[in-house]
């Protein structure tokens, strides 16, 4: 048996181990057990984004939290930054979403926020495992009778929106502007177009009618070419596209480029950095950012701290550093100032304030960052051995990189959520770059792949 916890939560196709109602109930009365100790009425809250399977893992979940004696909170469909926002604000215990982010709709997940919003530590997941796997959950309620209720929160989306209006420095920021909206038949189909219409901005959305099987499905942040392709028929300023979950947000300019999470990142630690907004004048990114990203925020002038791949990693960088912004080549985007975790409302709001501070439109502000051609396969693995115990592989990626030199590297890596190896290769040239990916993701196949995806 496999570890639970993955890159970002408990991960897997709904309807199997471990994402079953069976499991959910453990993981219900285990995350009771671990956060409500010290409280005499705990509380937990629930969201999930639109997937039909949601439902089924909501209600376990609730069982497993009231047979611990602890009361659940529904706030149903809402971005994950927004349940993390309601976590925090309110005296819950925990929170937990019910979401696979950016994974097709037979995928679901469970994310577990604590308290203050924050995801859990590589340790305090360890111990949550263990509560779950040995069954050591035992119920708070000192009468076994005493089993905890159910409610609803009926206003946690306009709560949420409430929130991130709060942010906008800049209350005529979005006035005059047309946006483009792909909400990915996700969590933010109905919150983003309303808290942008609210703001001023003449909105137009796509990808907003979810039936529980269509989110992410050839749209969203994992789609960008159909925001791309509106932005430029609808004559927009700007388009945003966001994942399942609302936690991450692709952007597109008015002429209809793609901006790279990296180059968001950079975009808005500048215009931070301009209006002495920046703590530290030090941004976080991740081992998968692109070459151009620290050599744009070194010529700005900021320090560029590098952390490990995910947005909860980052956010640790990010605190041990003091640093305020934060990021993912993928668009996750951490405000520490603001939130607790990835937010691509959040984010959007912060493009649009930057461009209305700058007066330029986003395509201008995106030159500030030059993306190194960048090329990634996925090869799908039967398993995930050591990279380095294999010579084949390590003396392929020891060669890719003495021919790159300083023009380039490489990073070979295995997904946190799917049973997939991921081979990155960054360098000056495309053909170039492109070649030698697909040289080492042939040998990564031949040696521990099932097929080339």
């Amino acid at each position: 048996m496999g570890r639970l916890f993955g890159t970002d939560g408990i991960r897997g196709m709904a309807n199997e181990y471990p994402i079953i109602p069976e499991m959910a109930v453990n993981i219900g009365r285990a995350v009771s057990c671990f956060f409500s100790r010290n409280q005499d009425i705990p509380e937990i809250i629930i969201g999930k984004d639109t997937r039909i399977s949601g439902y089924m893992l909501e209600y376990a979940l609730a069982s497993g939290i009231c047979s611990a004696g602890v009361n659940v909170c529904l706030a149903g469909i809402i971005p994950t930054p927004g349940l993390a926002f309601m976590t925090s604000s309110t005296d819950a215990a925990a929170g937990i979403v019910i979401s696979a982010s950016h994974n097709p709709y037979c995928d679901n997940g469970i994310k577990i926020f604590k308290g203050n919003g924050f995801k859990l530590s590589d340790k305090e997941e360890a111990e949550i495992e263990q509560l779950i796997l040995n069954n050591k959950t035992v119920a708070i309620s000192k009468n076994i009778h005493e089993t905890g209720s159910v409610y609803n929160i009926d206003d946690s989306v306009q709560r949420y929106s409430s929130f991130l209006k709060s942010t906008i420095k800049q209350s005529d920021c979005c006035e005059g502007l047309k946006i483009v909206i792909d909400c990915s038949n996700g969590a933010t189909y109905r919150i983003a177009p309303e808290l942008f219409s609210d703001i001023g901005a003449d909105v137009i959305p796509f990808f907003v009618q979810p039936d529980g099987k269509n989110i992410n499905k050839d749209c969203g942040s994992q789609h960008p070419e159909n925001i791309a392709k509106y932005v430029v028929e609808k004559k927009a300023d700007i388009g945003f596209a966001f994942d399942g979950d609302g936690d991450r947000l692709i952007a597109v300019d008015e002429k209809g480029n793609v901006l790279t999470g990296d180059q968001t990142l950079a975009v808005c630690a500048g215009s931070l950095k301009q209006r002495g907004m920046l703590k530290n004048n030090i941004v976080v990114s991740t081992v998968m950012s692109n070459i151009g990203l620290g050599i744009a925020l070194k010529n700005m002038g900021l320090e560029h701290v590098v952390s490990n791949i995910g947005d909860r990693y980052v956010m640790e960088k990010m605190i041990s550093c003091s640093a305020s912004i934060g990021g993912e080549e993928s668009g996750h985007t951490i405000f520490l100032d603001y939130q607790t975790t990835g937010d691509g409302i959040l984010t959007a709001l912060m493009l649009i304030e930057s461009m209305k501070w700058a007066s330029k439109p986003l395509s201008e502000l995106g030159k500030i960052m030059t993306v190194f051609p960048q090329v990634l396969i996925n090869v799908e693995v039967t398993g995930k051995p050591d990279i380095k115990s294999i010579p084949k592989i390590k003396n392929a990626i020891r060669s890719v990189e003495a021919s790159l030199g300083e023009k380039g590297r490489v990073l070979v890596r295995y997904s946190g959520t799917q049973p997939l190896c991921r081979i990155m290769v960054e360098g000056v040239d495309m053909e170039e770059t492109g070649n030698y990916c697909r040289q080492l993701a042939d040998i990564v196949h031949e040696e521990i792949g099932s097929e080339l995806k």
